[in-house]
């Protein structure tokens, strides 16, 4: 791989639009040098991108995937930088426990309807049935 990439090299790599680069670029996670009108992309660039791309598989939203990352480009304490993300995915582990907890009521939920509308199936079909045929007497 060259030291730099252009747009489209860039999206084919990581099987993503180049819009989706563009509005990345826009929110500030990865900033391309310009050559003439043409973006030109540096291994921190891609770096920068391959991170939001994790952190966007986390569900994490733009803001917290920028802040995280920004956090590499200062020299610091590391164990800063492991503590804020380790309560960016504590957050976001909270968030998806509690929708696993409501689709669990919501299909419990479920499960009773279609129990009661079998039921009610059942009892509805059990009266339209015809008795046994009495003899006429005449």
């Amino acid at each position: 791989m060259d030291e730099t990439q252009t747009i489209t090299e860039l999206a084919r790599d990581f099987g993503v639009t180049t819009r989706t680069i563009r509005y990345w670029e826009s929110h500030g996670l990865i900033s391309p040098a310009r050559e003439g009108g043409n973006r030109i992309y540096s291994k921190r660039d891609r770096t920068r991108l391959k991170l939001a791309l994790r952190g966007k598989r986390l569900g994490l939203s733009l803001a917290e995937i920028k802040e995280l990352i920004d956090m590499y480009d200062t020299v610091g304490d590391e164990s800063t930088q492991l503590l804020s993300f380790l309560g960016a995915l504590g957050q976001r582990r909270a968030a998806l426990e509690q929708q696993r907890a409501d689709i669990e009521a919501v299909l419990k939920e479920i499960r009773r309807f279609e129990r009661q509308c079998r039921e009610m199936l059942k009892s509805d079909q059990a009266a339209a049935r015809p008795g046994p045929k009495k003899a006429r007497s005449s």
